[in-house]
């Protein structure tokens, strides 16, 4: 049958030797940790990296790597920053490949700290190299997974603290809020283990598992009953060896440019969690969208996406919201606002979901938004998106020239 012969390419194929990196995030170190030993459990040869950052702000951390039988280093390191980024750069990164290098044979699980997201981690695998080459070409990451404890999931979520309130701010100018940090470590999962236990049972368990379907619908959900014997054979096999991590997908702030689904649209409240999608080929009018801001971040959970408004109309503008308060930003220009000579600069995926839903007025141009909370109205807020987005008769009028009270939030880049 020749080369041809699918069974014999299958058998040239070259064998990857890497140690495969399962990532563990979550805002739980008593579930992520556990979860962690549950694996080495049932394999020994796997080797935990763990960071404690108690003392990253005066550019100190401690490194712990371990088996399930010995502690194999417990080193306290100085940085040149105090930071989270200084800490993935100079040592997460090295030691991952300095590992794969002593302990080839061994896989690694990277157990980030509590206020640690893992695209942080991934994007540092992307921009950084040790000794000279790609961290990918010494170790392969095989899954992210984030560990989310059922027990303190809701109240955290709808918390308005922020990390310094808790003392556990990475740097002196890190404001990110608990919210912000639990959806994100959700968001970037490919697996989500929902750590359940005795305290929470029936209906709130139920609605925990709901609102993890809800706020990472890509990822594959794993329940783990922690008031029960664990079957840490069953749970390895879920978890690790999955190939679940797909570099090529974006982080949240990129997935609806890119073409990937934000959300699922389930209006109807499953267990009190409604989750809504809002699309729209028509700009926000800017005064009205700033005045709406508070009352959509203050009656859902999480919000995410990207949107256009008509008095910036060549910025893609990401929007984000947790914990009640809202973050935006810019992502660049839409491509219909760039000479096509620069359309090659984008992804192939950014282009492709471009071309398929390209509008003859607005090109690339349209706002996807998603909202996820317990029991709010969901008709009402589309209605009330829909209602701060231009009128026909605005769209009629120059409405670039609008009064906007988001002037000068997101520059733009003059190349």
């Amino acid at each position: 049958m020749g080369d041809s012969d699918p069974i014999t390419a299958r058998r040239r194929a070259p064998v990857d030797s890497r140690p495969a990196v399962t990532v563990l995030a979550g805002f739980s170190p008593a579930a992520t940790t556990a979860v962690a030993r549950l694996l080495q459990r049932a394999d020994p040869r796997l080797v935990s990296v763990s960071h404690d950052l108690g003392q990253v702000r005066d550019g100190v951390i401690r490194r712990v790597v371990r088996t399930s039988a010995e502690v194999l280093e417990d080193e306290v390191e100085t940085l040149l920053h105090g930071c989270v980024s200084c800490t993935l750069r100079e040592d997460v990164l090295p030691t991952l490949v300095r590992l794969s290098r002593t302990r080839p044979e061994s896989d690694i699980v990277l157990l980030l700290p509590r206020v640690v997201e893992p695209e942080a981690v991934a994007g540092a695998c992307a921009h950084c190299e040790v000794g000279g080459r790609p961290v990918t070409d010494a170790v392969r990451f095989d899954s992210y997974v984030t560990v989310v404890d059922a027990a303190s999931l809701l109240t955290n979520l709808t918390s308005a603290d922020d990390l310094r309130d808790r003392d556990l701010h990475a740097a002196e100018e890190d404001d990110r809020a608990v919210a912000d940090v639990i959806t994100r470590q959700i968001e970037f999962a490919d697996t989500v283990v929902l750590w359940g236990g005795p305290e929470v049972e029936g209906f709130d368990l139920a609605r925990a598992g709901v609102l993890l379907e809800r706020l990472a619908p890509w990822a594959t959900q794993v329940a783990v009953d922690a008031g029960r014997q664990i079957d840490s054979m069953s749970l390895a096999a879920r978890l690790r060896h999955t190939g679940r991590h797909n570099p090529r997908v974006p982080g949240m702030n990129g997935r609806a440019l890119e073409g990937y689904a934000i959300a699922v649209h389930s209006p109807e409240p499953d267990c009190g969690v409604v989750s809504v999608l809002f699309e729209a080929r028509r700009p926000f009018h800017p005064a009205r969208l700033h005045g709406a801001l508070g009352t959509l971040a203050a009656e859902t959970l999480r919000g995410r996406g990207q949107l256009w408004l008509a008095s910036q109309p060549d910025t893609v503008i990401a929007y984000e919201s947790a914990g009640g308060g809202v973050g935006m930003g810019s992502l660049g220009r839409w491509l219909a606002a760039q000479p096509a000579y620069r359309w090659a600069e984008a992804t192939p995926d950014r282009r492709a979901a471009a071309d398929l839903g390209w509008d003859a007025f607005f090109g690339d141009r349209r706002t996807v938004l998603a909202f996820v909370g317990l029991d709010f109205a969901g008709d009402a807020l589309t209605e009330r998106l829909a209602g701060c987005l231009l009128t026909n008769q605005e769209l009629a009028t120059d409405w670039t020239g609008l009064q906007d009270p988001f002037a000068g939030c997101f520059p733009l880049t003059e190349d």
